[in-house]
Order: C-alpha cells, then sequence, then structure tokens
C-alpha cells in the first residue's frame, strides 16, 4: 500500500508542477513573449544541469575514489571496531548512498546555480561601455558582466571541492584510509595522493578568487567612499596579487607531495600562506591606513574621491546635469510674476493624493467601482493649449457587490472589468470646491473622447481581480456586467484577445489546478470560446515579460490611440559599476507616499547604477503589453536584446500619442535626488570636508518624519522659453538626528516632455536642471513656509472658522515654484465634513513669497495679496468668481459649499 500511496502522490504533485509549467507557457504564448518564457527557462535548466553534473561527479567520485582506496585489512582496535559496525549498518544502503548523497548535492547546486542565470546571459551576451576604469584600464562592462560570472563560477567551484573534499575524507575515514592513532594520524598512499589532488585543486581556485578580489576591490563599498581607496591600491591590490601567485605556488607542492609522498613542504606552504594572509592581507593593510593615510587622508585620498566622484554622476545619470546659480529674492513686488505668467496660470492645485475621495463621490456611480488612493498628474491638449491635469481610471472592485450575489459566477464571469477614464484640471475647480472635470460620466464623454472615440472598458488595472473569465461564441448572450444606464445595467462580451483560451476541457483542468478552484472546471458560465485573464496588474505583466527590469512602483494610466494604456517605466541596474557609491532603492524611494501605502517603493536591494532604458504600454482592455527601447546606448539593456532579440521595439515606433504622455520616471528621480545631495560637490576637498550635503526636506503636511515626494508639474525654469512639464523636487542644509536648518539650498526639475511626434524623443526630455542657491541669501525651506502659514494669525483664524462642525481641513501638497525671481510656494486647502459621503472640497490656497503669506479662496486672489495687488500673471482659478477675495489681513469668508457642509456636519 505504502509504495502505492507514494506513486500516487507523485503523479499529483508532478501534475500539479505540470499545470502550473504549462499554463505558463499558454500564458506566454498568448501575450506574444514566449522567446522570453522558453529563453529564461532554457537558460535556467542549462544552468541547473551543468551546476548538478559538477557537484553530482565531485562528489560522486570523491566517495568512490575513497570506497575503492580503502585498504583490504586494518589492525585491529577499538576505533576499528566501532568502524566495523558502522560499514556493516551501512553496507546494505550502500550503493544508495554513493548515489543519493551527490544526488541530494547536486540538486542544491543546480538550484543554486540556477538561480544566476542572468549573470550567465549578460557575460555571454555583454556590450562595452566605451569606457575604462581608471585603475586597471578595462572597459567597464569587465566589471558589470565578466567579473559577477568569474566571482559566481570561482565561488561555486571552491564549493564543489569543499564538499567534494569533505566528503572523500569522510569516506577514507569510514574505511580505514585514514585513522587516528596514538601517534598521530595515519594515511594511506591512495588517500595522500587524493588528498593532495584536491588540496591543490582548492589552491588554485582559492589563487584564482585572489587574483579577481583585485578587480573587485574598485567594487568597494564598505568604507566612506566607493572603489578602491589608497590603502587598497597600495596595500590590498599587490597583495592580493601576491597571495595568489603563493596560492598557485602551494598548489604545485601538493602536486609534488602526491608524486613523491613527502608533505613537509606543502604543510611548509600552507602555514606560509595562511601567516601571509593574515599579515599581509590584514595587519599590513591596518598599518597603512593607521599610520600613513589617516593622517593626511584628504591629500592621499584626493585622487580616490575624484574617482568616485565622476564614476558615481556617471553610473546614476548625473554627469549631464545642468547647475544654475539662483540669487533668489525674498521681496514680493508688484508685478513680479509677469515673466512668469504661463507657469503661474497652471499651477496645479488639486492635490493627487487627497482628491480620490471627491472622484468616488462624483464619479463612482455604483459600489463594485472604485478609484486608487492616490491619483496621477498628467498632461492633455485641451483648447489647443496643455493643460496639467489629474487623472484615474474606474476600476472594478467585486469585494463590494452586494452579499447575496458574491458567488463564484458574479466574481468570475460577471463582474469582470471597470469602466471609462476620469479626468479633472490641475489648476481649476468648481465655485464650491469640486473637481473641474475635463472626462467624466458613464458613458464616459469629455475632452478626452467618449465611447464611439476611446475603448473605455478596463479589464487591467492595478486593483483588478485575480482572474476573470471572459468571452462567448457569436450570438450568445452577454453575460458581462459593463456600466449603469438609465434602463438598469448593460450586459457586454469581452471580444479582444487577452487572456489563454479556456475552452478545452484539457485546459480547465489545469486552470482549476492553479487557482484551486472546482467552479472554473464544472460552471457553465465557462464555455468553448472563453479566455481567463490573470496576472491583470501592469507591473506585473511588464516584470514577467522583462524579468531582467527593475520596474518604477507607479504605473499610470493614459488615453491613447483610442485606447486607456498604463504606461510603465523600466530600469536596468547593477551593483558592480566600479567606483560608484551604492544606494539602498527602498530607502530611496520611501517617502510620504509610499509610508500610506498610496504607492509602492522599489524593493530592498542595492545598486549602484541604473537607467531608465525601457517603456512598456499596458493595454488597459486586452492586457497587451509592449517594450520599446527607450535608452537604446545603454550597454546593459543592448546585452538583454541579444538575448531576447524579439521582445523590445525601437522608441522609434512608439506613436505619437504615446510619446506626449511620457513622464520622467519617478524613482529614477527620487534615487537621483538622494545621490545628488552629496554629489552635486565635484571638487574632491570640498566632498571630503563634507560640509555641503544637503538633504530632501520632509513633507511638512505629514506628522511622521519622512520625506516630502517630488511633484509634476508644468513649469517653466529660468533658462527656458516657455513651460514645460517637469518633476521637481527640492533640498534643504544636511537632517541631522531629525533636525536641519529649514532653508531651502537647491532646487532640482528633470524635463518630463517628451514631444509628441512619433518616434521622436525631444531633445530636452531627461534634462536634469538644479539651481543652486548661495547659503548667503536665506530663502525659507518648505518647513518654514508651512511654520509660516500654520502661525500666521489670519491664516488660523479662517482655518478655525472652517473647523466649525467638526470639519476637518487638510492642507494639501505644498508645491515649490522658482518663480518671480525667487521661490514661490503655493498650498490648496481643502475642507472634509464628516460622514461616510463626505469628501474633501478646496476652500482656500496658501502661498508664500520669503516672509510674507497669502492666503485667500482662489490661487489668483492669494497672489494678488502676496504682490501688492498685482501679481503681473493671471492664476488658472481666476475666473472661479464664487467668492470675493478679502483684504489682505481680513478674515476671509466661507464658500457657499463649506457652509453647505458645516450645516450638514
Amino acid at each position: 500500500m505504502t509504495p502505492t500511496l507514494v506513486v500516487v502522490a507523485l503523479v499529483v504533485v508532478g501534475f500539479i508542477f505540470f499545470a502550473n509549467v504549462w499554463t505558463d507557457v499558454l500564458w506566454y504564448r498568448q501575450l506574444g513573449y514566449f522567446e522570453v518564457f522558453v529563453t529564461e527557462n532554457l537558460a535556467r535548466i542549462g544552468i541547473f544541469l551543468a551546476g548538478f553534473a559538477v557537484m553530482f561527479l565531485a562528489v560522486f567520485f570523491a566517495i568512490r575514489v575513497a570506497y575503492h582506496a580503502r585498504p583490504v585489512y586494518a589492525p585491529d582496535s577499538e576505533i576499528r571496531d566501532n568502524l566495523n559496525r558502522y560499514q556493516a549498518q551501512l553496507e546494505p544502503v550502500r550503493r544508495v548512498v554513493m548515489v543519493g548523497l551527490p544526488i541530494l548535492f547536486g540538486l542544491f547546486a543546480g538550484s543554486a546555480a540556477a538561480s544566476q542565470w542572468q549573470k550567465v546571459l549578460l557575460f555571454f551576451n555583454q556590450e562595452p561601455f566605451g569606457q575604462k576604469d581608471p585603475e586597471f584600464d578595462l572597459d567597464i562592462s569587465f566589471y558589470l558582466m565578466s567579473l559577477p560570472f568569474f566571482g559566481f563560477v570561482t565561488g561555486f567551484l571552491i564549493s564543489v571541492v569543499v564538499i567534494a573534499g569533505i566528503a572523500g575524507i569522510l569516506t577514507h575515514y569510514l574505511y580505514g584510509s585514514i585513522r587516528l592513532m596514538e601517534r598521530g594520524v595515519f594515511t594511506s598512499r591512495a588517500a595522500q595522493i587524493h588528498l593532495a589532488v584536491t588540496g591543490a585543486a582548492f589552491l588554485i581556485l582559492l589563487g584564482i578568487n585572489f587574483w579577481l578580489d583585485r578587480y573587485a576591490a574598485l567594487q568597494n563599498n564598505g568604507g566612506r567612499w566607493a572603489g578602491a581607496l589608497y590603502t587598497d591600491i597600495n596595500a590590498v591590490i599587490p597583495t592580493k596579487s601576491i597571495l595568489a601567485v603563493a596560492a598557485g605556488l602551494v598548489a604545485i607542492l601538493f602536486i609534488v607531495a602526491a608524486i613523491i609522498g613527502r608533505w613537509r613542504l606543502p604543510v611548509i606552504g600552507t602555514a606560509m600562506l595562511v601567516i601571509t594572509s593574515i599579515l599581509a592581507g590584514g595587519v599590513y593593510p591596518w598599518v597603512i591606513q593607521q599610520f600613513q593615510v589617516r593622517p593626511s587622508e584628504q591629500t592621499l585620498e584626493k585622487d580616490y574621491i575624484e574617482r568616485n566622484i565622476n564614476n558615481t554622476r556617471a553610473a546614476y545619470g548625473l554627469d549631464k546635469i545642468q547647475v544654475d546659480r539662483y540669487d533668489a529674492t525674498n521681496t514680493a513686488t508688484t508685478g513680479a510674476l509677469a515673466p512668469d505668467a504661463q507657469t503661474t496660470a497652471n499651477i496645479r492645485l488639486l492635490d493627487p493624493n487627497l482628491i480620490s475621495d471627491a472622484f468616488s463621490q462624483l464619479e463612482q456611480y455604483r459600489p463594485y467601482y472604485q478609484f486608487p488612493e492616490a491619483l496621477n498628474v498628467d498632461r492633455y491638449e485641451v483648447d489647443g493649449k496643455i493643460q496639467d491635469t489629474v487623472i484615474a481610471v474606474r476600476e472594478l472592485n467585486p469585494i463590494n457587490v452586494a452579499s447575496n450575489q458574491q458567488g463564484w459566477l458574479n466574481q468570475h464571469v460577471v463582474y469582470t472589468h471597470g469602466y471609462g477614464v476620469v479626468a479633472a484640471k490641475g489648476n481649476k475647480f468648481t465655485v464650491d470646491g469640486k473637481p473641474e472635470f475635463l472626462q467624466s460620466g458613464i458613458p464616459s464623454t469629455g475632452v478626452l473622447g467618449d465611447d464611439s472615440t476611446y475603448q473605455p472598458r478596463i479589464y487591467f488595472g492595478e486593483n483588478s481581480p485575480e482572474y476573470s473569465i471572459v468571452g462567448a461564441p457569436d450570438g450568445a448572450a452577454p453575460r458581462e456586467q459593463d456600466r449603469p444606464s438609465g434602463e438598469g445595467e448593460t450586459q457586454y462580451t469581452f471580444d479582444g484577445n487577452g487572456g489563454p483560451n479556456v475552452g478545452s476541457f484539457f485546459n480547465k483542468v489545469l486552470y482549476s489546478i492553479k487557482f484551486q478552484s472546482s467552479d472554473l472546471l464544472l460552471s457553465d458560465g465557462v464555455n468553448e470560446e472563453s479566455q481567463i485573464l490573470y496576472d491583470r496588474n501592469p507591473r506585473d505583466r511588464v516584470e514577467k515579460v522583462a524579468p531582467y527590469l527593475t520596474v518604477d512602483g507607479n504605473a499610470y494610466p493614459a488615453v491613447v490611440d483610442g485606447r486607456v494604456k498604463w504606461i510603465v517605466d523600466g530600469y536596468t541596474t547593477s551593483q558592480y559599476y566600479p567606483y560608484s557609491q551604492q544606494e539602498q532603492l527602498s530607502a530611496a524611494t520611501t517617502d510620504s507616499q509610499t509610508t500610506s501605502g498610496r504607492t509602492v517603493a522599489l524593493p530592498n536591494s542595492s545598486v549602484n547604477y541604473i537607467r531608465n532604458s525601457v517603456k512598456a504600454t499596458v493595454d488597459a482592455y486586452d492586457g497587451s503589453v509592449t517594450l520599446y527601447a527607450w535608452d537604446d546606448q545603454d550597454p546593459v539593456l543592448k546585452a538583454w536584446q541579444k538575448v531576447f532579440p524579439t521582445s523590445l521595439k525601437p522608441y522609434s515606433e512608439m506613436s505619437g500619442d504615446v510619446m506626449s504622455h511620457v513622464r520622467y520616471p519617478e524613482d529614477l528621480f527620487k534615487v537621483q535626488r538622494e545621490l545628488l545631495g552629496r554629489y552635486h560637490v565635484t571638487e574632491p576637498g570640498s566632498f571630503y570636508q563634507a560640509k555641503d550635503v544637503w538633504s530632501v526636506p520632509n513633507d511638512p503636511t505629514v506628522d511622521t518624519e519622512v520625506k516630502q515626494p517630488p511633484f509634476y508639474m508644468s513649469l517653466q525654469m529660468p533658462d527656458q522659453e516657455q513651460p514645460a512639464f517637469q518633476l521637481t523636487s527640492s533640498f534643504i542644509p544636511q537632517i541631522v538626528n531629525g533636525t536641519a536648518r529649514n532653508v531651502l539650498y537647491g532646487f532640482l526639475a528633470a524635463d518630463s516632455d517628451a514631444g509628441n511626434e512619433k518616434g521622436v524623443k525631444a531633445e530636452s526630455y531627461g534634462q536634469l536642471r538644479l539651481l543652486q542657491i548661495p547659503p548667503e541669501i536665506q530663502v525659507p525651506g518648505p518647513g518654514q513656509a508651512q511654520n509660516k502659514f500654520n502661525s500666521d494669525p489670519t491664516v488660523s483664524q479662517a482655518l478655525n472658522l472652517l473647523r466649525q462642525g467638526a470639519s476637518e481641513v487638510l492642507n494639501g501638497n505644498l508645491l515649490t515654484l522658482p518663480v518671480g525671481g525667487g521661490i514661490l510656494y503655493v498650498q490648496p486647502v481643502y475642507l472634509k465634513s464628516t460622514g461616510e459621503t463626505s469628501y474633501p472640497t478646496l476652500q482656500r490656497v496658501l502661498v508664500a513669497f520669503g516672509d510674507k503669506v497669502g492666503f485667500a479662496p482662489t490661487l489668483d486672489g492669494a497672489l494678488k495679496q502676496l504682490f501688492g495687488g498685482d501679481s503681473g500673471a493671471q492664476a488658472g482659478d481666476s475666473d472661479n468668481t464664487g467668492q470675493t477675495p478679502p483684504a489682505p489681513g481680513a478674515p476671509p469668508a466661507v464658500s457657499a459649499g463649506a457652509q453647505a457642509d458645516l450645516k450638514a456636519a
């Protein structure tokens, strides 16, 4: 009975494994990326087999050689008697153990080796960087694509030799070739030869490892600065060379000992190697560091710090940053904003992180729809002008379907998709504080199109259900819940190619196993034309078809080419760039939005090279994924293009519509700004002294000490002739122990406007511009600006009035803008009453310039206050005439909308 159960269990496990593999095959085939699946898995299998074979053969022959070298007769002793008992007990299963143990080690070794498939493929498909390291004059590709492979192979082989050596020693001991005696250890001639060969192999590999360590020294990140410093160059690297040669010489002594049978020289050689490793590898570098480097560290490390600065800036794309001095004024003079009229007209007032509830209450329509907690900022052309826009898709949320309709059929066959895009002007709002929508309603209508000009159905989104069954034969009655209408609810049948066919009995069985659902096999909701949609999150889909990419934490929707498409940024990264400082991705990309759960931080891994090499689109209707080689000069991406030659398209094939919605990616920008806090300094002496280190300011609108997120906005930088869509952040002096002088030292903007011409990337796209404010000019930072808002008597009085009736006042995002010759801060203020159906309405706008504060129902009114009655430019909400701005210093009136909210409360 037991063997039968074992066989049945193996068959069941095997079929489950097959079901998961074959459903992956179907998924990749349907999506058109079967090449990726085949290439990755063939690489994994090939490397697994190679690793398995090497470990299996090494351990097997180590045991076999030791067994066959056993002495025929051995002197009797108590120890020998014990070993004889062990041999007798082992003998019935000896053959099984001699094969099974190598197989077990081989499986572990093969699995470990297979996980390194990316290093292997990069090595065999590497592309030159055309840049060389400053020490060995080797192409950078050696460090990113060759050295990791050599290190992996060497480390793997050392593990093989050590495990095989231990297996051989234990076998020799068990069968008497090695014996513990009163006068020492007896070793048979055969065991001596076996151990000598093993020792020589180990020492040869150790010597290779020492030699590789010379190059790896340029990748050090353990000290204050990355790369090989003075002690490494003058002590560690020469020592590694000596040790590599010494290891090779001792390996020769072991071979000689195996031939002549004398062990004195290899034992002495091994002892000398150990002593040399300790003295030359540890003590000597310590002496050099303590007594030569430390007294003159700045002078001796100068050249190596310069290498670190140059290579770090190159590895993170900071070497082409444009830096300008900005002599900001703190005086708000009349008409000062006239040169920045186009910027002020488009200042964004809707906070995408607060306005979600308003979208939900005004545009959700049914409980089974939902909007994300954080909306996205994009731009669209409206009436011939570029308009900053807050946008979201109306996704499906089947959890909120009525409890009496929560069956499998409704969850997976009836409620399958969301519906439509909702977008609002970023710079305007209605007189009662609601978003002014550009696109809204069901059916979807607005400037972005309607149901006849774009496909509004959202089958693939960030919150889509785990899986849905869609599709039906021609003429069959629709079963999918589509959208509300005047007559009730309409039904729909998916007519795209969005997932593998699940109509056959065989595929039903496979997917029933995959999703552990018998309903999928038995329900009449599955027909011969049914497709199964799964892995529906846009980020997940890109990660599966491009496993070599690190995917940005924020995918955003855009209405392009008559479809809703998610745009996803992908990064090629490495942690092996010589002399480049490593940055922990999770820490660098964490801010007030990721800690609140509104967006996703990057994984907890370290890199010292990053490029936004790929832009991907995911169709929200059929889930199709298109990968564009955005940075086609990136050598790492070029290598992966050789591995997966058909998976990426050149960006010359990107439509003008998609091009117009490409943005500079947030997570790359966060990593760059983190590095720029130190690496804006390019002179080694100043860098060493670390007197001009910057920090990203904490977000003053939240209670916890977390970094302020970057903000997208249309902005005209001082050197630009017209506004461009930008991603921005600011800098203050270094935060130490949670405190810092909150004055502004720098303002960073990344040009996010790629143009709107098919296949042509705007030359200015991606240009980083840094405005440096001289430290003698004390410009308030974001924290000081928020403090001024909170402590101003007029503002406090007005906010207290708004809080009447238990209403909550919410501070929106605090935007920083270099306009009017200085720094302008703009913050929308929202009011939210109590109650489940309440939502925030924009009631006031706070502005600050220098030490002066403005506060009014509209941005236009607040700017007039701030700049003596005439700012010189009109804001985007200048035609919001529902309220009259109060005079500076007078208590502001509460809007009709706010009064209604207060009464309701």
